[in-house]
């Protein structure tokens, strides 16, 4: 044990605790262990680490186990509240307020303690809560995503547990039906309910006292996202989840949901046999695996990358990128150089003009996939681009191979190529030298400033969520 440390700290209230039953003083307990009543108040108060032969003496003369002794539990909830006022006090949080140590006194009552104590866990709450800074959301996301690079993008406990709920609903083939999610829905005890009032900060809410998973109203476009809501929220009962301590926690337990989700929606078995039947003929298409599961075109697009390194054997990327450029999302293990900032994070930054994930913006005809080759510092690549917008921006998804794994993919034959020197800024960012000194000091733009780059995670005890609107829903609807 070290000096302070928090098993000397509970020994040192176990002692007490027992010599306090005992009715004995420090003077008394200490004549009959050898101990004068001064040493034995420093190891009551944990400031004292004891002899094994007068740990064997005390526990003797009081008439307990050793074992007991040494447990590392309090002995009291007295005991409990001011070891834990002892430990948040001892944090560098506390000490950064430069306020003075309360110490507990036989005066002061329980309910004043854990009044306390409830201050402080408050305090420790509303600082975590801040760390969720930008910065931190970057440095999760970098991690998550060499994560799930390092796992093929693939994880087989979640792909077995969906076969296996995707089976128990009697699915046997073609596109998961609202009816197969609403059986899944019923096999764990939860009721699917479609509502108009759902807190704007939540995309379900799940009502674990009276068994409902509540949803947007059925008839809202695209029935495929009420499917992955209601599978998402199973999802977390599925997987175990307690809300999240970090964001990192959080980044990973929706990362699991959204797995959880697309392997129920386009289950593994279907989905390889499609897949490798499709290398096989040399037609490999995201388009075609869409249509064939009834998802989205960046779900099917998401899905592929999830099995084509572990099931197709090859590599390959995926990009969501913004109308202006901006990088949403990415996964790469095929060695495409992915534009990053300083911390490794690619959030936000800027893809090269000369991409099909910008190029594809120009096209009139948008109803098809773009092909492209695209000549980079790390090979050539081959892509396969759809557009699509929302009601605030457009937006490109990009699902790419290297160029000697083009072959198996329908549009190969595309004539369309490209040169990109990124991250070289005079490919695409940087202005010719002619250029940039005629209007050097003459032009002065302002900037598009991006909210999220700024944003800190929203509070509540789950991230992004109005923890009492969550709360005031329920309430409205438990008694219905």
């Amino acid at each position: 044990m070290k000096l302070g440390s928090p098993d000397l700290a509970t020994l040192g209230h176990r002692i007490r605790h027992y010599r306090g039953e005992r009715g004995l003083t420090l003077d008394q307990l200490g004549a009959a262990v050898g101990l004068a009543g001064s040493q034995l108040s420093l190891i009551e108060n944990g400031k004292r680490e004891p002899k094994l032969s007068t740990l064997d003496a005390l526990a003797s003369t009081l008439g307990v186990d050793l074992a007991d002794l040494l447990s590392r539990e309090a002995p009291s909830r007295r005991a409990a509240l001011e070891l834990e006022l002892a430990r948040v006090q001892a944090s560098p949080l506390y000490a950064a307020l430069g306020l003075p140590h309360v110490k507990p006194t036989r005066g002061m009552t329980d309910e004043s303690l854990e009044a306390i104590v409830g201050l402080h866990h408050e305090l420790e709450r509303r600082a975590t809560e801040a760390i969720a800074t930008p910065e931190e959301a970057r440095r999760a996301n970098t991690d998550l995503r060499e994560r799930m690079r390092e796992r093929a993008n693939f994880l087989p406990e979640i792909e077995d547990l969906a076969e296996e709920r995707v089976r128990a609903s009697g699915h046997r083939s073609g596109a998961l039906t609202h009816r197969e999610v609403s059986v899944m829905a019923e096999q764990l005890g939860f009721q699917l309910i479609y509502v108009n009032d759902l807190p704007d900060s939540t995309r379900s809410i799940t009502d674990l006292e009276n068994g409902r998973i509540y949803l947007p109203p059925a008839s809202i476009p695209g029935g495929h996202g009420l499917r992955s809501m209601a599978l998402q929220a199973m999802a977390h009962r599925l997987l175990g989840h307690t809300p999240p301590a970090s964001y990192d926690e959080f980044l990973w337990q929706r990362l699991e949901i959204n797995y959880f989700a697309a392997a129920c929606l386009m289950p593994q078995e279907a989905s390889v046999a499609f897949l490798q039947q499709a290398k096989k003929e040399k037609r490999l298409a995201i388009e075609d695996f869409r249509d064939a599961f009834g998802v989205t075109h960046e779900a099917a697009a998401l899905r592929f990358t999830n099995l084509a390194t572990s099931h197709l054997d090859m590599t390959v990327h995926f990009l969501r990128v913004a109308g202006d450029g901006a990088l949403l999302k990415g996964y790469e293990n095929d060695g495409l150089p992915l534009p990053t900032d300083v911390t490794g994070s690619i959030e936000g930054q800027w893809v090269c003009k000369h991409w099909s994930a910008r190029r594809a913006f120009e096209h009139t005809n948008r109803t098809t996939e773009n092909y492209q080759y695209t000549d980079t510092p790390a090979g050539t690549f081959w892509d396969a681009t759809q557009t699509g917008h929302t009601d605030a921006t457009e937006f490109s998804i990009t699902v790419g191979v290297p160029f000697n794994q083009a072959k198996w993919f329908r549009g190969r034959e595309t004539t369309v190529r490209a040169t990109s020197t990124c991250p070289d800024e005079s490919c695409c960012r940087r202005a010719p030298d002619g250029l940039a000194e005629r209007w050097a000091g003459r032009a002065w733009p302002s900037a598009r400033l991006h909210a999220h780059v700024l944003s800190p995670l929203p509070s509540g005890t789950f991230p992004g969520v109005d923890d009492a609107e969550v709360y005031a829903f329920l309430e409205a609807h438990a008694t219905e």
